[in-house]
C-alpha cells in the first residue's frame, strides 16, 4: 500500500497566519494614509502625462512657466545625455577600481588559497566596506577629499565595489575544481604557480561576468550619487525634484531608460560570450 501523503492543512494554516500578520502589520502603521490608495492611479497618470508632454513637445511649445527660459528643449536632451554619459563614466571608473583591488584580496580571503589567520581579517574588511552605502561613503569620506566633483562619486562607487566584488570573487575561488590544483601541487608547483596555472583559469570567466554585472549596478548607484553633488545625472534629478519640473523629468527618465537598456544588452552579450564562448553566442543570437 502506498503511504498516505502528508497533510496539507498545516501549510494552509501557516500561510493564512502569515497573511494575517502582514495585514495587521500594515494596518498598524500610524503614518500610513490608506484612504488615499484609490487616488494613486489618477495621480500616477497625471505625472506620467506631464512627463510625456515634456518628451514629445517640440521646441518652444512648452507652456509658460514650465520651461527654464535659459534652457531650450534641445538643451535639456543634450544636458541629460551628457550627465548620463558622466554617470556611465563614474560607474566604469568605480567598477575598475573595485575589480583592481578586490581581485588580489579575494585570494587572501578564500579558504582554499589562504590560511585562517589571513582570510578572517580580509573577509571582515570586505564585510565592513559592503555594509556602508555608497552615498555615505561619498558624503563622509570622498566629498571632503575630492570636493564637489565627479571623482568623489567614482571613488565612493569603487570603494563599495571592493566589498561586493571581493565576496563574489572569493566564492568563485572556493568553487574551483580542486583536482587541477592537486595535480600542479604534486608536480612541485609553488603557491603562486598553483594560483596562476590551476585557479585563475577556472575562476576568471565567472569573475569577469560579475564585474560586468557590477558595472550595471554601479550605473544606477551613480545616478543617485549626483543628488549629493557627486557627479552624474543625479544632479539633474535633484533639480527636477526640487522644482517639480516633471516635463524635464520625463526627458531625463527616457535618457536613463535608453542608456540602461543599451548597457544591459551589451554587458549581457559580453557575459554570455565570456561564459559560453563565441559559438554559443552566435547560436543564441
Amino acid at each position: 500500500m502506498r503511504p498516505k501523503p502528508p497533510p496539507k492543512w498545516p501549510y494552509t494554516v501557516a500561510g493564512l497566519v502569515l497573511i494575517g500578520i502582514v495585514l495587521i502589520a500594515g494596518w498598524s502603521l500610524d503614518d500610513a494614509r490608506w484612504e488615499r490608495l484609490p487616488q494613486f492611479p489618477g495621480e500616477i497618470l497625471q505625472y506620467a502625462g506631464q512627463m510625456l508632454d515634456g518628451v514629445f513637445t517640440w521646441p518652444g511649445a512648452h507652456p509658460e512657466g514650465q520651461a527654464d527660459p535659459e534652457l531650450t528643449y534641445g538643451d535639456w536632451w543634450l544636458q541629460s545625455l551628457r550627465l548620463m554619459g558622466e554617470s556611465v563614466a563614474l560607474a566604469w571608473i568605480g567598477t575598475c577600481v573595485g575589480a583592481l583591488f578586490s581581485f588580489p584580496l579575494a585570494f587572501l580571503a578564500a579558504s582554499n588559497t589562504s590560511p585562517l589567520a589571513v582570510r578572517v581579517p580580509v573577509r571582515l574588511f570586505f564585510n565592513a566596506i559592503r555594509a556602508v552605502p555608497e552615498i555615505l561613503l561619498a558624503v563622509i569620506v570622498m566629498l571632503p577629499l575630492f570636493g564637489l566633483n565627479p571623482m568623489a562619486g567614482a571613488m565612493a562607487i569603487g570603494i563599495h565595489s571592493i566589498g561586493s566584488l571581493g565576496k563574489l570573487t572569493l566564492e568563485n575561488i572556493e568553487a574551483v575544481d580542486p583536482r587541477p590544483v592537486e595535480a600542479v601541487t604534486a608536480a612541485g608547483a609553488s603557491w603562486w604557480q598553483r594560483i596562476r596555472a590551476a585557479v585563475i583559469p577556472q575562476m576568471l570567466p565567472e569573475t569577469v561576468a560579475f564585474w560586468l554585472y557590477r558595472f550595471e549596478v554601479n550605473i544606477r548607484a551613480s545616478a543617485i550619487l549626483g543628488v549629493v553633488s557627486a557627479g552624474g545625472i543625479g544632479a539633474l534629478l535633484n533639480r527636477v525634484l526640487r522644482g517639480r519640473e516633471w516635463e524635464w523629468g520625463g526627458i531625463m527618465l527616457v535618457v536613463i531608460i535608453i542608456v540602461t537598456i543599451l548597457v544591459d544588452q551589451l554587458s549581457a552579450a559580453l557575459r554570455h560570450r565570456i561564459l559560453h564562448g563565441a559559438e554559443a553566442t552566435a547560436v543564441a543570437a
